[in-house]
């Protein structure tokens, strides 16, 4: 079976991919790297992704190629330009963005998609990996990653679903979640919404799935 490289900015995205991978890939076998000094680093720094920043993608994805990892998926959503930056370094193997499969379906939907982030830097990269014909309202629950930090997760999904339902009152047709560790809150959003919810990490997994599968010309 793959040996998959789960690369994490944010110690909340470990649990919800891997219990994706749990449900639809049990038998892949997973490395969890995970610097939670990336995200922090890019919220205080101002300098955005820059030389320092590509540098240390570089590095951490070299590592989880070096130990034999066959597919590499990032479940951290404001470093869009460094992760497709790996993947032209590693054209060899599947290297996923978090948010590419759930783009694909959003682009599949109509209407106008509200999207909600917790971490403000991802509603400026993410909007410009939607393809033009997508029509974004965006949104940022303000104080949500806080409140997961402080181990508040009913107070989190509160305020993430507080601002899904603002969007949906701008008359947006579907609710995408930007962030692996806000997948918690796809049931509340859904029902503060009555709106389908979309999540990246269910998608991701997938998708990566499915790729690796095209490469190796085989079942994995």
């Amino acid at each position: 079976m793959p040996r998959i490289a789960l690369i994490h900015a944010l110690a909340h995205s470990v649990a919800p991919v891997n219990a994706a991978f749990e449900r639809d890939w049990r038998e892949a076998h997973r490395m969890n790297l995970l610097d939670d000094s990336l995200s922090a680093d890019l919220a205080a720094s101002g300098r955005g992704l820059d030389a320092a920043m590509h540098a240390r993608f570089e590095r951490l994805a070299d590592y989880a190629v070096d130990c034999g990892a066959e597919g590499i998926l990032f479940t951290c959503s404001a470093f869009g330009p460094c992760i497709e930056a790996v993947a032209r370094r590693h054209a060899g193997i599947p290297v996923l963005k978090p948010n590419e499969a759930m783009v694909e379906e959003a682009a599949a939907g109509s209407g106008p998609l509200g999207l909600v982030a917790s971490f403000a830097a991802t509603l400026r990269s993410m909007p410009e990996e939607f393809p033009a014909n997508v029509p974004l309202e965006l949104a940022l629950a303000e104080g949500a990653l806080e409140a997961l930090n402080a181990g508040d997760g009913a107070r989190h999904d509160a305020l993430v679903a507080e601002q899904a339902r603002a969007l949906a009152a701008r008359g947006c047709t579907r609710i995408a979640l930007a962030q692996f560790s806000m997948a918690r809150a796809q049931g509340v959003v859904a029902a503060a919404t009555g709106l389908p919810v979309l999540t990246t990490v269910d998608s991701a997994v997938r998708a990566l799935r499915a790729q690796l599968r095209r490469h190796n010309g085989a079942q994995t």
